[in-house]
């Protein structure tokens, strides 16, 4: 049995800080981080064997009622999904509703005809990776670190095009070698507008509905999520002419932002993702937008940042570390050009 950590595919993630805001920095992957201690070997190393460990396969228990036992955990699991998304995640109310929607649609019987694949789409700081942090600890007793759930960076990962083909044949035997080992999976695909082409095309027959002989109750439950920036000026263009026009942000509907996110993502051409057949042949079963975030909400990140690390804080400091951030438009200034990102790092200020 190999070193694991000769696998290039090796992703147990740290994410960075433990305070329960939607920073895409204090929860997203530390990239320096996963470079020196995650990964090391060279581009054409084989994947490496994991340890087996016994797994009950999905809808199956320990002796008489497994099935019914099964069904009381994902409940469970969806009750404190939704706890999180509601107390933890701020300024995302269609992101909140929607991904619990389809997750828990997803878990719930019957056995699902394909995998679950949601792509989520805003500014950097708006709470992607958070919600992917989320879903993952709610999901799995080892949140990200678990054996089931793959984390891959675009730019780190597959960083070079010349070796797409072997990027190809990697993916697809560690996906399918995670399937193998779990009943119920999630591979997180982070900055998916940069992924090759190719690797997009590797991805299309997980993602497809099942033929009915190969639809077996034993099948694992997949779930992909794709993590861009891509579409993102488009929801803030979006959502600032709504709140220009008198509108409250709580009561901005899905049917304002999607259509126009979806068609933004079909017609760019510095990604091949909007181009690829995930879109184009609708693999995507929701695309999910994250709003801009505000001065109110930065104040909250600010705040859940102090608790995280069980500091003592004053509103006068939520009001300073919230108004070091930028805002834009330049006119209106109403939202955090950088979300939540680097709020972690900025209480430092504040400590005695």
């Amino acid at each position: 049995m190999g070193d694991r950590k000769n696998d290039i595919f090796y992703t147990h993630v740290n994410f960075r800080g433990g305070c329960c805001t939607t920073s895409d920095e204090a929860h997203s992957p530390n990239r320096r981080d996963l470079k020196h201690s995650s990964v090391s070997g060279t581009i054409g190393n084989e994947l490496q064997e994991e340890p087996e460990r016994e797994r009950i396969p999905e809808g199956r228990g320990r002796g008489a009622g497994g099935e019914s036992i099964d069904l009381k955990r994902r409940s469970r699991r969806c009750t404190g999904l939704a706890s999180d998304l509601s107390v933890r995640l701020h300024g995302q109310h269609l992101a909140r509703e929607l991904v619990l929607t389809a997750v828990r649609g997803y878990l719930e019987p019957p056995q699902p005809h394909k995998a679950l694949a949601l792509s989520f789409h805003g500014w950097s700081g708006t709470g992607k990776n958070f919600v992917a942090r989320l879903l993952a600890e709610n999901l799995y007793r080892d949140g990200l670190r678990s054996d089931c759930v793959k984390v891959f960076i675009a730019t780190f990962h597959f960083p070079h095009p010349k070796y797409v083909d072997l990027y190809q044949e990697q993916l697809t035997s560690q996906i399918r070698k995670t399937q193998e080992r779990c009943p119920q999976t999630l591979f997180i695909f982070d900055e998916a507008e940069k992924l090759h082409p190719g690797l997009l095309e590797a991805l299309r027959s997980h993602l497809e509905a099942q033929a009915p002989e190969n639809h077996r109750v034993e099948s694992p439950r997949t779930v992909f999520l794709f993590l861009s920036n891509l579409g993102g000026s488009v929801i803030n263009e979006a959502v600032l002419n709504l709140l220009m026009a008198g509108w409250s942000r709580e009561d901005i509907k899905l049917d304002h932002l999607v259509p126009q996110l979806e068609a933004e993502i079909a017609k760019s051409t510095d990604s091949g993702f909007g181009q690829s057949r995930l879109v184009k042949e609708n693999l995507i079963d929701f695309f999910v937008p994250f709003l801009p975030l505000e001065y109110r909400h930065v104040r909250l990140c600010a705040r859940d940042a102090f608790l995280s690390q069980e500091l003592p804080y004053t509103e006068e400091a939520l009001d300073q570390i919230a108004k070091m951030m930028v805002y834009v438009p330049k006119e209106e200034q109403l939202f955090s050009s950088q979300g939540c990102k680097s709020i972690s790092q900025r209480i430092n200020y504040f400590l005695p």
